[in-house]
């Protein structure tokens, strides 16, 4: 555990050298709140609750989709990164430090959302719920997170950015981030609950509302999670032989 918050603090540090990497990863959900839920839903408590979480999913997605597929593409092409992988630690502490710093960057890439949907919308929840939404949060991270990976070890840097916004933006939109529950397109109601963002949003839905998930929705979502840990890990085997071969 020590080696993996000695990794994690290098991952902050190097990030907050670059705060624009924070700033990207804010930017889209804040402005998504601004533009779309505080005018047209920010007076109904209901429907500014549900887009509130809704644009924290969008924010969960765009930390880890973007952090851990850039970035970890980003590392790969550093002599740095060769290095680490021969310690005698092992790939666990990288790994975990990694992760932990990634959470920590969710959390603070949400705190422009909740804000402004504090201060410009009629959203409320309980304590409790905030609660339950806050650890909500750490559970939608992993698919999202698994994805990163998987893109950030099977691509080099400039073809991860390409990838990570080719991404991002479809399972966004036909997950149904961008609509209510239940007023999304026909077509969007009919594939959503097979991407793993539906499956995320749902899980935030039940935390801080009276939302009840798809049971088809949370059963895609873990075998998203199986699906991309096993490419993840698939990738990361492949780079790993490919520098020691």
């Amino acid at each position: 555990m020590p080696l993996a918050l000695l990794h994690a603090r290098y991952q902050l540090l190097e990030t907050v050298r670059i705060p624009v990497a924070i700033f990207g990863s804010a930017f889209f959900p804040a402005a998504a709140m601004l533009f779309f839920v505080v005018p047209f839903a920010g007076d109904d408590p209901t429907g500014a609750t549900y887009a509130t979480a809704a644009m924290v999913t969008f924010a969960v997605m765009s930390a880890n989709i973007f952090q851990y597929g850039v970035g970890v593409a980003e590392d790969r092409d550093k002599p740095w990164d060769t290095y680490t992988r021969t310690l005698p630690a092992g790939p666990a502490p990288r790994f975990a430090g990694r992760i932990l710093a990634g959470l920590a960057l969710t959390y603070l890439s949400m705190i422009p959302v909740v804000v402004i949907a504090a201060v410009g919308t009629a959203a409320r929840v309980t304590p409790v719920q905030f609660l339950l939404g806050a650890g909500a949060v750490a559970v939608i991270s992993v698919p999202f997170t698994l994805l990163g990976l998987a893109i950030g070890y099977s691509l080099p840097s400039k073809a991860a950015i390409v990838a990570a916004q080719l991404i991002f933006f479809p399972l966004a939109f036909n997950g149904g981030l961008l609509s209510g529950p239940d007023s999304a397109p026909g077509f969007i109601k009919a594939i959503a609950p097979y991407l793993p963002t539906r499956g995320a949003v749902e899980v935030v839905w039940a935390a801080v509302t009276d939302w009840r998930p798809s049971a088809v929705s949370l059963v895609m979502l873990g075998v998203w999670v199986v699906v991309l840990a096993g490419i993840a890990a698939w990738a990361y085997r492949r780079d790993e032989g490919r520098r020691f071969t």
